[in-house]
């Protein structure tokens, strides 16, 4: 079977937008030289959920590919593709029957997660299914059911989480909105809470080497999340969350389907307005309790208002436009009891304005021939206050990315190419004094790039991907060399092998990526000049789908490496100072990592992980275990559905193995390395037509990190800091919700 490739890139400026069915037939071409229409030929767009089938006489009509570029794909067991044509803007695919290799599905029922045995990249697809088997309030909290990515807190005062991957902070991934760069600039700090978990449809987890048309930052990844679109979301979908703390979140969802205009328009607003202080409470792994609070609340008070509006429009067959309008406002208050006289207050103010746009031009005679334009334009102002550090920043951005799709000979040697812009304006100051960066008091990033991608598939057995990216840069005067490739073999149906082999480098926000760390007392010093980070990762991955008992199984394993060539090294080994500078020695990550999953019984699926973290970096020529990522983490997760999902039982537990703790007089470790621990998470889900009730625990144990505020009596002393996080920082918390879908 070949693949044929419909690639739409979709910009626009002002025009509110939409988009129309793709229609066609799928046909079989007999031994006798007859037609045959093929009933029941699978037809989607590979890498999203939306997809179709032929009804009896070979016909199908499938939605616009939710996102750009994209791959129409038709498959049918036995069979492969020979020939397409377009006859009265209908697509017609021939096939006849193949012993090749097909399209091989390795579920017996819709999993919530899948890994492509097709793709010649690593890819994970995270769908809707998974995504509500935790809370998931935002991105950051998306991953809890997932091993591939590891969520952990920043710190004990924000209330907010980080992300980490091969043994990696999530800076180091790139993280896109449908094929836009989403989380950049001022928005590395808090942006993955900016991000509502109910306007996600679907994520997708790109490990290692990844394309190079989206960008050059994606060091060892990439994570693409996909909102709901027009064609697939409720008219109305209404979701209301609350916790035992008393936080409110509410989303609306509201999609216009018909005509040749639709559109999305997705609100969010948290709130939270009490001070609860039981911080000093924990349990250790000895189940030795400490009930006396530190003064410091436990969450901090929150007002965030989100909201993004999606216009579609296609009323042209050879032209797609599409346009994103968001707005974003959080204030963020933490810190001690305001009754407590001369207070530690921790407050984050964001505001933020962003204009998305695409478009692309179809070449009406051949649909593998196409171009595409993709803009950002955004204003971001941001202040936070930790105590006496007070940080204030302004962002501006633009960015432009145009794409050529087309081939040469045929299809199975197809060629993408273009140019990117992306322009960053930065006003920064901390403690009242304007930052430097190479000597400007407003900085400003420009970084001009061409890129060219080819793909060659001589079947579905064989895939190889190289790509090739050359950006110019600034402030440094370099040009950076980033090659990427991936190489994909089937040995069976069942069975794929993967390599990959790719450079990437980030231009750094140094305070911005590291606020975190502002919650101490440490000295802020910055070294001059500090470079742009590079790395290069490679890797393999191995997976294989088979039966066990009768009952489908997939193995998976993954073993990447990550070499920096220049890091910013943050160092923490001093505990009076918080210093960044540029990596003199070796820096590097090994992960390894296997999963299995297994269908039980009947409706209880089993899913199992483990991973191993091998992660150094060099402090001050001392090559030494980088801080505060653990060596070890292992999952499991037991999901358990009644006939027509009517209940929905799902469990999982966490390990989290050992941390280096940089040394500090405050800290009880044994030898700075902290004690393993598991955290467990449950949740039980009621189905009753357009309704779905919800209601869960999170860290059933209650366990959390023994005094995760050091010195909380002193908070403007020497010793205070509340960013040497390891360990969870809130207890035991229930929580509910309701979801309400309307569709007619």
């Amino acid at each position: 079977m070949k693949n044929i490739t419909l690639i739409i890139l979709c910009f626009c400026f002002i025009l509110k937008i939409n988009a129309q069915n793709i229609d066609g037939k799928v046909i079989e071409i007999t031994s006798t030289g007859t037609n045959e229409p093929v009933f029941k030929a699978n037809v989607y767009w590979e890498g999203t959920n939306v997809g179709t089938s032929t009804n009896i006489d070979g016909i199908f009509s499938i939605q616009e590919p939710p996102t750009l570029p994209a791959t129409l794909n038709v498959s049918y067991i036995g069979y492969k593709l020979v020939d397409k044509e377009i006859i009265n803007n209908e697509y017609i695919f021939y096939l006849e029957k193949n012993i090749d290799l097909e399209e091989v599905d390795i579920r017996s029922k819709k999993k919530t997660t899948s890994i492509s045995i097709v793709n010649p990249i690593n890819v994970q697809n995270i769908s809707r299914g998974e995504i509500v088997k935790a809370a998931c309030c935002n991105l950051s909290e998306c991953f809890e059911t997932n091993a591939s990515v590891d969520v952990t807190y920043s710190d004990a005062i924000s209330g907010l989480k980080k992300i980490n991957m091969l043994g990696l902070d999530g800076l180091y991934i790139q993280i896109n909105n449908e094929s836009l760069p989403l989380v950049n600039g001022l928005l590395n700090s808090y942006g993955l809470s900016y991000v509502p978990g109910s306007w996600i449809e679907s994520i997708q987890i790109i490990k290692g080497s990844g394309s190079v048309v989206n960008g050059y930052s994606a060091c060892i990844g990439q994570i693409n999340v996909e909102y709901f679109k027009p064609e697939n979301a409720s008219k109305l979908f209404w979701n209301f969350y609350t916790h035992d703390g008393g936080k409110i979140e509410n989303n609306v969802l509201i999609s216009k389907k018909k005509g040749n205009w639709k559109s999305n328009l997705f609100t969010h607003i948290s709130y939270f307005d009490r001070e609860k202080d039981n911080h000093g409470h924990y349990h250790d792994q000895n189940d030795h309790a400490n009930d006396k609070a530190d003064g410091f609340i436990d969450a901090p008070r929150i007002k965030q208002f989100n909201v993004l509006n999606r216009w579609v429009y296609s009323g042209f067959d050879d032209f797609r436009m599409q346009i994103y309008l968001k707005g974003m406002y959080e204030d963020r208050v933490g810190g001690q009891k305001q009754s407590i006289p001369n207070y530690y207050l921790a407050e984050i103010h964001n505001d933020l304005l962003e204009l998305n746009t695409k478009t692309a031009y179809i070449n009406p005679n051949d649909i593998n021939k196409n171009i595409g334009l993709q803009t950002i334009f955004r204003m971001h102002n941001q202040k936070a206050q930790f105590g006496i550090n007070n940080y204030t920043g302004f962002h501006e951005k633009a960015y432009l990315n145009f794409i050529v799709n087309n081939y040469f000979n045929n299809i199975n040697n197809k060629i993408k190419y273009g140019v990117s812009y992306n322009a960053d304006r930065f006003t920064e100051s901390f403690n009242g004094n304007t930052l430097q960066f190479f000597d400007q008091k407003t900085r400003v990033d420009l970084v001009t790039g061409i890129f060219s991608e080819y793909n060659y598939s001589s079947s579905e057995i064989f895939n190889l991907n190289l790509g090739l990216r050359l950006d110019y840069y600034n402030i440094t005067e370099n040009i950076y060399f980033t090659p990427r490739s991936n190489f994909k073999f089937n040995p069976s149906e069942k069975t794929v092998i993967r390599l990959s082999y790719g450079d990437g480098f980030r231009i750094a926000n140094i305070l911005v990526d590291n606020l975190y760390h502002l919650a101490s007392s440490r000295e802020v010093i910055f070294e001059d000049n500090l470079l742009p980070e590079k790395t290069n990762n490679y890797g393999a991955n191995f997976s294989y789908c088979f039966y066990l008992l009768n009952r489908e199984a997939v193995f998976n394993f993954d073993l990447y490496r990550t070499n920096f060539e220049n890091k910013i090294v943050v160092d923490l080994e001093d505990q009076t100072k918080l210093s960044f500078y540029n990596l003199n020695g070796k820096a590097y990550a090994n992960s390894i990592q296997f999963d299995f999953a297994y269908e039980l019984f009947n409706r209880l699926d089993f899913k199992i992980s483990y991973k191993n973290n091998t992660s150094y970096t060099t402090y001050n020529d001392a090559l030494k275990i980088t801080s505060l990522m653990p060596k070890e983490r292992a999952l499991l997760n037991l999901a358990y559905a009644t006939n027509l999902e009517k209940w929905k039982f799902d469990f999982t537990s966490n390990y989290i193995g050992s941390s280096r703790i940089p040394k500090h007089n405050y800290i009880d470790v044994s030898n700075n390395f902290s004690n393993p621990f598991i955290i467990y998470n449950s949740q039980i889900t009621r189905k009753l037509n357009k309704y779905e009730a919800y209601i869960g625990v999170e860290n059933i144990s209650d366990y959390t990190q023994k005094n995760p505020i050091i010195d909380s009596e002193n908070p403007f002393g020497e010793n205070f800091d509340a960013s040497l996080i390891y360990a969870p920082v809130m207890g035991r918390m229930f929580y509910l919700g309701l979801r309400l879908s309307i569709d007619n």
